[in-house]
């Protein structure tokens, strides 16, 4: 029998009176076809003009909406600005003077409140305008279903606590995924965002010169690459906030390139590089390497479920004015 998309009399009903906080009942592709119809072509301009200001700014709004979603779920509470009575997320240690486009979120959101006032979340902008990036950057586009709304808190002790550390062991990193309902697929697979994009020297300082208090570079980095990298980070504090590409090949490029450079040893950071240290997961990069459709199919799925991670909707939360402050 031919699926007609249109005709759903009796599924919302089942959704409501039976699966009521199953939240994928709530969320809808087609949440804002007739509130703002414009949506999509208003985010798709703002992040393409951004970009195209600061090619930086794909892997920015990636690494945004990670750090958003992976502290008590997809809640827009990263975006909210400190008060005199208020902490939140952006100044917690994986956060500060690290994430990026706060200022592009907030074009659309001014943007879309002419458009159409207080109807689209701050938390639905994130999660568009990251679709948006990765595809201009050469990657996947995903299907994504909408409806999330902001929430009216935020907590920095979560964010230091729950925000994975490239300083941590794999197995630190992979339990703090599966704490969130994801798996060790999706640490493989959302890691691979690592295509593009800059790290900070102080990130992996220590592969280059002092690896483990040995006083060495890390024995696994590629001779060459290091010879480069120790030029763009020399031992010494200033260059602390240097900045190298995650993938030096194809820097601006969202491709499986990262990949590969994993199998030759040359991961900038060494949470990356430990991929190919456990079986489970280096199995995963060796496919990834070889078939970059593969990446792309998965990425899209990775991102849908950390897109969907704690959301609230229906009434829970609200919908923003201002991303950067609660109404």
């Amino acid at each position: 029998m031919k699926h007609n998309p249109n005709k759903f009399p009796i599924v919302p009903l089942f959704c409501i009176f039976l699966l009521g906080p199953f939240v994928l009942c709530q969320l809808d592709y087609k949440f804002y076809d007739t509130t703002c119809p414009n949506l999509t072509k208003i985010v798709r301009y703002v992040v393409c003009s951004a970009i195209a200001n600061d090619t930086r700014m794909a892997a920015s709004l990636s690494r945004l909406h990670f750090h958003e979603c992976i502290v008590n779920g997809c809640d827009g509470s990263l975006l909210l600005d400190d008060t005199s009575t208020f902490k939140g997320e952006k100044n917690a240690g994986g956060n500060r003077n690290s994430i990026r486009g706060y200022e592009v979120i907030d074009t659309i959101k001014a943007n879309l409140e002419k458009a159409c006032p207080s109807t689209v979340s701050c938390t639905d902008i994130v999660a568009l305008a990251v679709r948006e990036a990765v595809y201009l950057a050469g990657g996947p586009y995903w299907p994504l279903s909408l409806g999330r709304r902001d929430g009216v808190t935020a907590s920095d002790k979560a964010a230091i606590e729950q925000i994975p550390s490239p300083f941590e062991s794999l197995e630190k990193i992979i339990a703090k995924f599966t704490s969130k309902g994801l798996d060790i697929k999706d640490v493989v697979v959302l890691s691979g965002a690592h295509t593009i994009g800059f790290a900070q020297c102080f990130t992996f300082k220590q592969r280059l010169f002092d690896f483990d208090g040995s006083g060495n570079p890390d024995p696994t980095l590629d001779a060459s690459l290091l010879q480069n990298l120790q030029t763009m980070c020399p031992n010494q504090d200033n260059s602390d906030t240097n900045l190298a590409p995650l993938d030096p090949v194809t820097t601006t490029k969202f491709d499986n390139i990262y990949y590969k450079n994993l199998v030759n040893n040359s991961g900038l950071l060494q949470s990356d590089q430990a991929l190919m240290g456990d079986n489970r997961t280096a199995a995963m990069v060796m496919n990834y390497s070889k078939y970059p459709f593969l990446f792309s199919k998965d990425f899209g799925e990775s991102m849908v479920k950390l897109s969907n991670l704690g959301v609230l909707t229906g009434q829970d939360g609200e919908i923003r004015k201002n991303c950067r402050m609660v109404n």
